[in-house]
């Protein structure tokens, strides 16, 4: 605190302000106050004192400026000053409450410092996001392409060779891409979870409509194994995501029946307490000791396979199922005996509403079986490779094909010659074309709705929007030989 006359000579110094200024007790008194001020501020500093004495009043100084104060060795430092006036008889005297706030501005500027390096990190975090889902994009797409194209090469080879040991080597093949093909799909998977890709969408759906699509998926390969498996019908419904609570039990079940060597595999449903719904996956198989528990959900990581031995899979699947349950935020939980078999677990919430089951009661019309030679496919393909690959099988199978690479090319394909019966399509197309838009210009020009197999090595959750049906279906690339056939008889028989 110091007081000063109008004249601004310091007529007071308490014992703070010397300490503060760097002077001893009461040295400062006869100062003029600018003395205390850096000699950038006091010509100004002498009209705004004037200023200050004709209208008297409690106010801080220099508001909304950033004012500095001088020591006796020159330094300078942050202040805030309050003015009070004192009247003392006829003379008018004021009073400056005088703050040191340098420790406020240095961490005000260590707050600004920090909010600048935040978001220059968000930045920085959204431009990697960015790149990362440019690349998963560009990977869900063109890394599958050449695993497409020797899918379907192996496929056109396995119907025209008939020596037993190219037999053999083309089943090696088959084999050999199958398990790329799974390497890459699990891979991408983790990608997009660890991105953020990958987004629920939340609704209430029946647990049965899964179980039924396991249960189609995983019994022949059960059954190929001499293993029971035993899917309980269920009545339960729930709230999550369908498509990611379906690739968790499809992860589940493909460890089950790896794991197990003899005896079933069971998934089933059952209510819980407090309103939950239970999802149990168990297993006849191995079983996981105690002290490995902790690390099967570790990528690359299998229950008594030692690293760089020759493994049957890739110890991708609980990963992903861990990385699906925390985006979900479900319940999941593990028990395991050496010998004995496994139980996982999934714990969710049950659905608020009744889900009803939108099924039209199709009459049954009969079939009309087109002789394969002259069923007209229009392949629309812009990977010469795939388009090359596709065609070639087609063409073994008995199919008359034509193949194009553009929208156009197709467009004027069909203007020239609309006997057309299948329209085959990869999803993503050059120049911003998409197999949908083939589609419906094709069956607008061709004057009714052939039916279309649109294929996309996209596994983002928006093309599980496309499977709509009105004779379209969606398949994932890579697609096997027979898989890609058997879509195609299904779509012309119905």
């Amino acid at each position: 605190m110091v007081i000063i006359d109008a004249s601004g000579s310091i007529l007071f110094a308490n014992k703070q302000a010397s300490v503060l200024f760097g002077y001893g007790h009461d040295e400062v008194v006869g100062f003029s106050i600018e003395q205390l001020m850096p000699e950038r501020f006091r010509t100004r500093h002498l009209a705004h004192r004037a200023s200050y004495i004709q209208s008297l009043r409690v106010r801080p100084m220099g508001a909304g400026l950033d004012l500095f104060a001088r020591r006796r060795d020159g330094s300078e430092f942050p202040v805030e000053i309050s003015l009070s006036p004192i009247q003392d008889g006829d003379r008018v005297l004021i009073a400056a409450a005088i703050r040191d706030t340098t420790e406020r501005v240095r961490a005000r500027a260590e707050l600004i410092a920090a909010r600048e390096a935040a978001e220059r990190a968000r930045e920085a975090a959204d431009r990697a996001n960015q790149g990362k889902s440019r690349f998963l994009a560009t990977a869900s797409h063109d890394l599958r392409q050449p695993l497409q194209s020797l899918a379907l090469l192996n496929g056109s080879l396995r119907r025209v060779v008939a020596d037993p040991v190219a037999a053999d080597a083309l089943e090696q093949q088959e084999q050999a891409i199958g398990a790329m093909s799974r390497l890459l799909n699990a891979l991408l998977d983790i990608s997009k979870l660890e991105s953020g890709a990958i987004q629920p969408e939340l609704t209430d759906f029946k647990v049965a409509a899964i179980f039924e699509e396991l249960r189609n998926e995983f019994a022949g390969i059960a059954a190929k194994k001499g293993l029971e498996l035993k899917i309980e019908p269920s009545e339960e419904c729930v709230y999550s995501d369908p498509s990611l609570v379906e690739q968790i039990l499809r992860n589940l079940l493909s460890n089950a029946i790896k794991y197990t060597r003899q005896g079933r595999v069971i998934l089933h449903c059952r209510e819980e307490p407090q309103q939950r719904v239970r999802i149990e996956v168990l297993d006849t198989g191995i079983g996981i000791p105690q002290d490995q528990l902790p690390y099967i959900y570790d990528e690359f990581y299998q229950v008594g396979v030692p690293t760089n031995s020759t493994r049957d899979g890739y110890g991708l699947g609980l990963s992903i199922v861990q990385r699906l349950v925390k985006l979900l935020n479900l319940g999941f939980y593990v028990q395991s005996e050496v010998g004995r078999g496994s139980s996982f677990a999934l714990v969710l919430p049950p659905s608020m509403r009744e889900v009803v089951t939108n099924r039209t009661a199709a009459t049954e019309q009969p079939r009309v079986q087109h002789p394969v030679s002259k069923i007209h496919v229009l392949l629309v393909e812009d990977d010469a490779g795939v388009r090359n690959a596709t065609r070639m099988l087609l063409k073994v199978e008995g199919y008359r094909v034509t193949a194009v690479g553009s929208l156009a090319e197709a467009l004027a394909t069909a203007r020239a010659d609309r006997n057309i019966d299948l329209i085959l399509t990869d999803y993503h197309l050059g120049s911003g074309e998409t197999g949908t838009h083939v589609i419906t210009a094709l069956r607008d020009i061709i004057g009714k709705p052939v039916c279309a197999i649109l294929m996309t090595g996209d596994t983002s959750s928006a093309m599980r929007e496309l499977a709509m049906g009105n004779g379209v279906k969606v398949a994932s690339k890579p697609i096997k030989a027979e898989e890609l056939l058997t879509v195609l008889r299904e779509l012309l028989a119905g």
